[in-house]
C-alpha cells in the first residue's frame, strides 16, 4: 500500500499495456482529512485471483493533481 507524497510526470523509455484488473474505490476520514483509496486486485492469471493486490491512498490535494492530469490527458472529460 502507498500514501502519494508527490506525482511527478516522467518519460517512458518503451511503452506497454498492462493486464486488465478490477479496481474497488473507498473513502474515510483519517487524522482529521479525507482519503480516497484505490485498490486493484489480481487478474485473472495471479495464483489468488481477486485478492488485493496494490493500494494507492490520496488526500485532497494530489486527488486534485489527478484530476488536472486525467484532464490534460483526456481533454473531453469534465
Amino acid at each position: 500500500m502507498a500514501r502519494l507524497r508527490s506525482m511527478q510526470h516522467v518519460s517512458a523509455d518503451r511503452i506497454s499495456l498492462h493486464q486488465e484488473t478490477d479496481c474497488g474505490w473507498r473513502s474515510f476520514q483519517a487524522d482529521g482529512e479525507r482519503i480516497l483509496q484505490l485498490d486493484t486486485y489480481g487478474s485473472d492469471g495471479r495464483a489468488i485471483s481477486g485478492k488485493v493486490s496494490q493500494s494507492v491512498q490520496l488526500d485532497q490535494a494530489h486527488a486534485q493533481q489527478l484530476v488536472d492530469i486525467i484532464r490534460q490527458t483526456f481533454p473531453g472529460v469534465k
